[in-house]
């Protein structure tokens, strides 16, 4: 099997999605635009090949690639990136390519927020009401429906980026005025807690893997507020998320792939209310937090799932896994040495965040876990308990 990662250096812990592949007796190929000398010894070793581009939004350049490792290697059976900004790239080289997976003809659906909430009605899943919008008049009309607040974000977007609350018209006329424009969807705002249905599929579409995590904000009011972020996996999953995660999957048809599927767990009545659809793993840490609750290898196993098409590890959820993040604007009660010292039995890794994760995910994240959610939690208080 021929293998093409995209920008296999990052983030930092995705190498290892190119060392289970290899592992599992695939040949591995880069697509980057990181020097070859600049690539982790580790990523060195693993590829069977590396094409270096000038630019990853240069398609030809793109294609030439692909055409290149294509004559040196064979036919090309894969290609990821596993983020979510270069989902459509993939797209297209898929179907340019004649490789299996998500192509042109689907990728809509998985990045328009208005065609997820097109897949979410057929599969009788409740979305939050609302409308992609050009003008102003269009927003007021759509506005006598659904009333403020209200949420606006871009139709493609990645997080939480050019996403805003509006509580009123003042703010609905400064947001159009501010704007740059481009597709925009309107949609009430829905108060509650932000929590996923999160795992891996075979190619046959079974759930091999499968976890949930909940957040204590949402993303956007963690990188519109600048707040402090913390999210933790949970051992059980609620039957109703279960129920509405694994209908998502059928309604997506996900198949050979991870999925990051969030919700609303709605207040007061907590009911589980549809935001969007994610064909990758969760970011950040998320996968290693998928290790440490289940002593697995999860790089491993997506790529037995990829080669093989079988999970082979077994999995309980034993821990709660939990990311808790700092941001160097904030003073802290405790220093980071504080945290190692006294956090020391629960802290089971902690490393400096890539910069253009910052926003959401903090300078520094702190990843704890424990079979009881009210210690990890504890943990959570004590990072972010500000001087």
């Amino acid at each position: 099997m021929n293998y093409v990662v995209l920008s296999p250096h990052f983030p930092r812990n995705y190498v290892r999605f190119s060392t289970g592949l290899r592992r599992a007796g695939a040949t591995v190929l880069g697509v980057g635009d990181e020097p070859w000398e600049k690539l982790p010894a580790e990523l060195k070793e693993t590829l069977a090949e590396y094409y270096r581009v000038d630019d990853m939004h240069d398609y030809d350049g793109l294609v030439r690639a692909m055409g290149f490792l294509t004559h040196r290697h064979g036919k090309i059976d894969g290609i990821d990136s596993f983020n979510e900004y270069w989902l459509q790239t993939e797209a297209r080289l898929r179907t340019d390519f004649n490789v299996e997976g998500v192509r042109t003809d689907r990728i809509m659906e998985i990045k328009r927020k208005s065609r997820m909430k097109e897949v979410y009605r057929r599969a009788g899943i409740e979305v939050a009401p609302g409308a992609v919008v050009g003008t102003l008049d269009e927003a007021r009309r759509l506005l006598l429906d659904i009333g403020y607040p209200i949420v606006a974000k871009p139709d493609i977007g990645v997080g939480a980026a050019g996403t805003r609350k509006i509580h009123g018209d003042a703010e609905l006329e400064r947001f159009f005025a501010e704007t740059p424009w481009a597709d925009h969807i309107l949609e009430r705002f829905v108060p509650g807690r932000i929590v996923t249905f999160d795992g891996l599929a075979d190619r046959d579409g079974k759930l091999v893997f499968t976890s949930s995590l909940v957040y204590s904000d949402g993303i956007m009011e963690t990188v519109n507020e600048d707040r402090d972020v913390f999210y933790y996996t949970v051992r059980e999953i609620p039957e109703d998320l279960l129920d509405i995660g694994r209908k998502t999957a059928r309604a997506f048809d996900v198949r050979g792939r991870f999925f990051h599927f969030e919700f609303f767990r709605a207040e007061p009545d907590g009911r589980i209310v549809a935001l969007e659809v994610n064909m990758r793993p969760p970011g950040g840490l998320t996968t290693d937090m998928f290790n440490y609750a289940n002593d697995f290898d999860i790089y491993a196993e997506w790529a037995n799932v990829v080669v093989k098409n079988r999970f082979e590890a077994s999995w309980s959820r034993p821990y709660c896994c939990l990311y808790a993040s700092r941001k160097k604007s904030r003073t802290y009660v405790r220093s980071h040495e504080q945290l190692l010292s006294d956090l020391g039995p629960l802290l089971v890794h902690h490393e400096a965040i890539d910069g253009v994760f910052r926003q959401a995910l903090g300078d520094h994240g702190y990843l704890f876990r424990s079979p009881e959610l009210d210690e990890v939690l504890e943990a959570a208080r004590l990072v972010h308990e500000t001087a």
